[in-house]
Order: structure tokens, then C-alpha cells, then sequence
């Protein structure tokens, strides 16, 4: 079974300006070159509404295997979600400087706009998250 999450050639400068909400909008673009500063890759949309940067290769002991984003976002309707791969267990100190916010799953970090967070410790945890996945996976 194929991961349905892949990379694609979309631009994501266009995916970006066709966001309505102006808020949403600025703070993906302001997002985007964070994760481009922090990561050294270029963005890349994955499916329709997922900005990513860089990929890694997984197998599963089923067998199932593929390819997916080390770290990235997505503008959805009710907040950005941001993708912390590795999950969010070793970086609770971070996220106690964090802000608002709310997690979903293992890997999803709920924010609805960037003014409601420290973007310090926000960059602190894309850059510890893509480390981490980076050195795992390489």
C-alpha cells in the first residue's frame, strides 16, 4: 500500500496566494522561509495542501514502505498544522515556552496564527524535529 501524501511539481507560491484569509496567507508565506532558513531545502508541495521540506525513505517490518516530508505544514481552515515528525515527547520543555497550541496524533502541531506563539521556541522545535529526522534517516 502507497503512501497517498507524495511530493508533486504544484508551485507552492501559488498554492500560498490563493489563501483567502490574509492572516492564514502572510503567516504561511512568513512560515515557508522559516522552514527554507532552517531546514536549507526548498519547499515542496506534497498532494494538494502540504508545504514540505526535505524526505526521507521508510519500511515498516509489514513491509510497506515509502517516501515522506522530514518537516512541513499545511493552511488549513481552522489553523496552520505543522508536521514535527519525530512527534512531540522529547521536546516538552519547548513547548512549555511555546504558546497556544494544540497537538492532534503523533506528529500534528496546531497553531492558528504565529502571533500566538514564541517564535523562537517555534523555531527551536522545527529545527530539533528536522535534526532529529535527519539523523535517523539522514
Amino acid at each position: 500500500m502507497a503512501n497517498k501524501t507524495t511530493a508533486t511539481e504544484a508551485s507552492v507560491l501559488e498554492f500560498i496566494e490563493s489563501i483567502e484569509d490574509q492572516i492564514k496567507r502572510s503567516d504561511s508565506m512568513r512560515l515557508m522561509k522559516m522552514m527554507e532558513e532552517i531546514t536549507g531545502h526548498s519547499p515542496k508541495m506534497w498532494g494538494p495542501s502540504i508545504i514540505g521540506f526535505d524526505a526521507y525513505h521508510y519500511k515498516y517490518e509489514s513491509g510497506r514502505e515509502g517516501d515522506m516530508l522530514k518537516t512541513g505544514f499545511s493552511p488549513r481552515k481552522a489553523a496552520l498544522s505543522l508536521y514535527i515528525m519525530p512527534g512531540f515527547k522529547r521536546y516538552e520543555e519547548i513547548l512549555n515556552r511555546l504558546g497556544k497550541y494544540k497537538i492532534s496524533g503523533k506528529s500534528c502541531l496546531y497553531i492558528k496564527k504565529l502571533s500566538d506563539v514564541n517564535e523562537e521556541a517555534l523555531r527551536e522545535l522545527i529545527r530539533e524535529g528536522f535534526q532529529y529526522m535527519t539523523n535517523k534517516y539522514g
